[in-house]
């Protein structure tokens, strides 16, 4: 049963929570189940965070549901540029690349990929493996021929092959969340597309996901509607918590019910938490230019921290580049973001500030580019 979470909700469960100044106050006097009415990944995001900082969860359990707009979401510790198509996402306008506080791999959610928040106790951290057999009934509930088996990773794994859910987990002082996807009805061309890095010549310690065969349950059974899967999930959460049944209906931005989630949200929308909290990495790869019928070979080499260019170097063929102007574009792209738009505006000034030489910046334009291509 859906039901909108609305201040009277609000006022009824005030005695349930404990968070600072306004909102819920104390403790769950019984376990809840929400539900996001928002599609944006940052919102949901936050909305898990909300819960995770301020809401006393000792002995009494909170299930949250969401889905998202087309969005791809890298793991706490991971690197974008060997996770994603970041240009192709681009291409595709597919703008939201979210990093989220939990470990794991990177995922690609739209509107046919449900999500599952399960929220603990530090101490009942280990109860993941019990969340996912109460996913596997749910789904049994619903179509019994479906055969679906747990992994040691507590993925699930549909026909013993295909992934049909992957998680990972956030682990704090007195809480803990394991959250998981589930696969109904995404575009898997979008996913496998995305999901996969063109960039070469990265070295990194960063966390890296493990490729998996995917495939949909709806492919399986066309009635396996993501409504259908959410509200049988719910309805087994619920009895194995006995605790209502009942789907609380939350609007993330809310700040009545949840203060300050929206600073939460905007914080995770910044490019110093999505791509500067990059673990270090370097990029060393070449690539040949065309000149006077032969080609000539370009290397790069670049050192990232914090998602900024910490070394550069270029080297270049003189009679091609001078060396000079190699150096000018080297020392001028330390400090800079690693990324295109930062690279276009270093172009465009250094180009002010170079004598006129139509040829010289024709090859500078191609160096550059081939720079952006990588980012």
């Amino acid at each position: 049963m859906l039901i909108p979470f609305s201040m009277k909700n609000c006022f009824q469960l005030l005695c349930n929570y404990k968070v600072p100044a306004a909102g819920f106050k104390n403790k769950v006097k019984s376990g809840l189940i929400f539900q996001s009415v928002s599609s944006d990944i940052y919102q949901n995001l936050a909305v898990e965070d909300w819960i995770h900082d301020h809401v006393n969860l000792e002995g009494k359990p909170v299930l949250f549901l969401w889905r998202n707009s087309p969005s791809v979401v890298i793991g706490r510790h991971q690197n974008p540029w060997q996770e994603c198509n970041l240009n192709l996402m681009r291409e595709k306008k597919v703008e939201k690349l979210a990093r989220r506080r939990s470990g794991g791999g990177t995922v690609y959610h739209d509107m046919g990929n449900i999500n599952l928040t399960f929220f603990t106790t530090k101490k009942k951290v280990r109860q993941n493996a019990e969340s996912k057999k109460l996913v596997v009934r749910a789904l049994n509930a619903v179509q019994p021929q479906l055969d679906i088996q747990a992994t040691k990773r507590c993925d699930l794994l549909l026909d013993g092959q295909f992934k049909i859910s992957g998680t990972a987990s956030k682990i704090g002082r007195t809480t803990a969340y394991h959250h998981c996807t589930l696969l109904c009805s995404t575009d898997r061309t979008s996913l496998s597309s995305l999901l996969k890095s063109p960039y070469q010549g990265i070295r990194s310690n960063a966390t890296a996901s493990i490729p998996s065969i995917v495939k949909n349950l709806w492919k399986k059974d066309p009635t396996l509607t993501c409504e259908v899967l959410m509200n049988a999930i719910a309805a087994e959460y619920a009895a194995y918590h006995q605790i209502d049944n009942h789907i609380n209906l939350i609007n993330p931005t809310d700040e009545t019910l949840f203060p300050g989630i929206n600073t939460k949200a905007r914080e995770l929308q910044t490019w110093e938490w999505i791509y500067g909290k990059t673990p270090k990495f370097s990029i060393n790869t070449s690539f040949n230019v065309l000149y006077e019928q032969s080609h000539l070979e370009i290397k790069i080499f670049i050192d990232i921290k914090d998602g900024r260019i910490e070394i550069c170097n270029i080297e270049a063929p003189d009679h091609w580049l001078p060396l000079e102007i190699c150096d000018k574009l080297n020392s001028s792209f330390i400090g800079s973001k690693f990324c295109p738009n930062e690279i276009t505006m270093l172009t465009n000034i250094l180009h002010r500030t170079c004598p006129e030489d139509d040829e010289l910046h024709n090859r500078w334009n191609i160096l550059c580019e081939k720079i952006k291509g990588i980012m």
